[in-house]
């Protein structure tokens, strides 16, 4: 079993530290939310709480995925970095790329790109981007940005695509490693997107919830040929999982990779930074270890 911190709704002075600290305590990967903003007023629903509200406040802090994650590669050596997930409908492909790209090539090949779509209608309407074509619109932007981060640096790549189209062209620095994708979403058009590519991440649930959503998953899996493994990674997030007992269910039903945010864990407040700070050497000793 690996582990992963996700680092959601975090002040701006914490990933830096908390990155260093989880590499410290041998943490396999550090996961960065995507959210560009808040409207006031929202005219869909979340989909990941039974009455579709949001569960933060407006002012909750957001940094954007694809400035923390180099700030925190630039202090560490080891660990890698996921973003847990950019919604890429509401961005431009090529720009992406670019960004992908230009954080691999900074990390040393120690960053996986989890995506999704995106639930709320103003972030189509106010980025002008369209919520109807948003499933299409992705699968094209991740053929671009795997074309671009295929591996084995710069390369000339072209597409043409009903929603996006373009000559060929050359992004450079590009990755030396192949940049992997991933796949967030509990609908069964986003598990097939995740089979087809490298991985599948979920939104915060219980134990029983990711069983169901796993075994739901390893059913997409066989239809793409592929099963949970080195060449697929299940990373799931369990509220209700806490011990190593609890991760080995996990693992025994697919999860490869589990998202832990042990600073709610051991008491303390845990929007403190020494609370989360601590909590990741503890967790570590005390859970981690005993699945490695």
């Amino acid at each position: 079993m690996r582990f992963t911190v996700p680092l959601p709704m975090l002040p701006a002075d914490h990933y830096v530290p908390m990155a260093k600290a989880a590499e410290a305590a041998g943490f396999d990967s550090i996961a960065v939310p995507d959210s560009v903003f808040f409207p006031e007023q929202v005219s869909g629903d979340y989909p990941f709480t039974d009455g579709g509200e949001r569960w933060w406040a407006p002012d909750t802090p957001f940094l954007d995925p694809f400035v923390a994650i180099p700030a925190m590669a630039a202090v560490t050596e080891r660990i890698t970095f996921l973003t847990n997930v950019v919604k890429l409908p509401l961005r431009s492909p090529l720009l992406v790329a670019k960004q992908v790209a230009s954080i691999a090539a900074l990390a040393k090949d120690r960053f996986r790109l989890g995506v999704g779509v995106s639930w709320m209608p103003e972030e189509f309407a106010w980025t002008g981007t369209n919520m109807k074509t948003r499933g299409a619109r992705t699968d094209e932007t991740i053929d671009i940005i795997e074309a671009v981060c295929a591996g084995g640096g710069p390369q000339w790549v072209e597409h043409h695509g009903k929603h996006h189209d373009f000559e060929r062209l050359i992004i450079s620095p590009a990755p030396e490693q192949r940049v992997k994708i991933l796949v967030g979403g509990h609908s069964d058009i986003a598990m097939r997107r995740a089979a087809r590519h490298d991985g599948w991440i979920s939104a915060n649930c219980s134990e029983s919830e990711i069983v169901e959503l796993a075994t739901r998953l390893r059913g997409h899996l066989t239809e793409a040929g592929k099963e949970p493994g080195p060449d697929f990674e299940v990373n799931a997030l369990a509220v209700d999982v806490f011990d190593a007992d609890g991760f080995k269910r996990l693992e025994e039903v697919g999860v490869t990779e589990c998202q832990v945010v042990p600073w709610y864990f051991y008491g303390g407040d845990p929007a403190a930074l020494d609370t989360q700070l601590d909590s990741l050497p503890r967790f570590a000793d005390e859970v981690a270890s005993k699945l490695r």
